[in-house]
């Protein structure tokens, strides 16, 4: 039997770096950074929907935790002179202070734009859902926003797909559209993928979206990340 895997973790340390850098010196840290982690994602997930968040990265060091925010849209982030900013910056504080055990260290935010939304899977998720909580057809969103997903000539293929009560209906299903190739079992492929939800007044849809930009070859050439750079067909 075959194994259903995340496309990411699947070319974690191939193509991809990792989204949470930084080391425990003993167990017990190891524990407190990962659920201060989780405490940080959940609350900016919740904190920032809608404002086109592609993704959160951390780092941590021995003074202070940084987090990279990653957006195709900054300034309703950063806000009106920084406002926006400087008050996410104490709410992320306020969070990690409720995971017990964690220390008390300064929040550094920094935040990045994001060129092309369009090829960016949790950018394109969101519009999917947005399209259904305006109660939009299904089958037209789905239509529309891969058209607007391959016009990117980045892209090389999509794939969308929505589970749940569609249109109303009383027993949930599935349904799916595809556009060029999504091939997820070749390691250097550039596969984007990200989960979204859809709150309806009928229930919870739920949206998942892989979008293929190309293949990845370069070894060599190292990211200002520490990731391996890319160079495509």
């Amino acid at each position: 039997m075959t194994h259903t895997v995340h496309p990411y973790a699947h070319r974690l340390g191939i193509i991809r770096d990792w989204k949470s850098r930084w080391f425990g010196k003993t167990p017990a840290d190891y524990r407190t950074g990962v659920c201060v982690d989780a405490a940080i994602r959940r609350f900016l997930k919740k904190r920032l929907r809608g404002n086109y968040v592609c993704s959160v990265e951390i780092e941590r060091n021995e003074k202070a935790i940084r987090v990279i925010i990653k957006t195709s849209r900054p300034g309703l982030v950063i806000g009106r002179g920084g406002e926006g900013s400087t008050k996410l910056t104490k709410e992320i504080e306020k969070v990690i202070r409720t995971v017990p055990r964690a220390e008390r260290k300064t929040v550094r935010l920094d935040i990045e734009e994001v060129r092309s939304p369009e090829s960016q899977s949790p950018v394109v998720a969101y519009m999917v859902a947005e399209g259904l909580e305006k109660r939009q057809t299904f089958r037209r969103v789905l239509k529309q926003t891969v058209e607007k997903v391959m016009a990117n000539r980045d892209v090389e293929g999509v794939k969308i797909a929505i589970a749940g009560r569609l249109g109303g209906a009383e027993m949930s299903r599935t349904e799916e559209i595809k556009r060029g190739r999504v091939p997820l079992q070749t390691m250097r492929a550039d596969i984007d993928f990200a989960r979204e939800q859809a709150y309806l007044p009928y229930g919870v849809v739920g949206v998942k979206v892989w979008i293929y930009r190309g293949d990845i070859f370069d070894k060599e050439a190292k990211s200002a990340q520490g990731g391996v750079a890319s160079s495509r067909k």
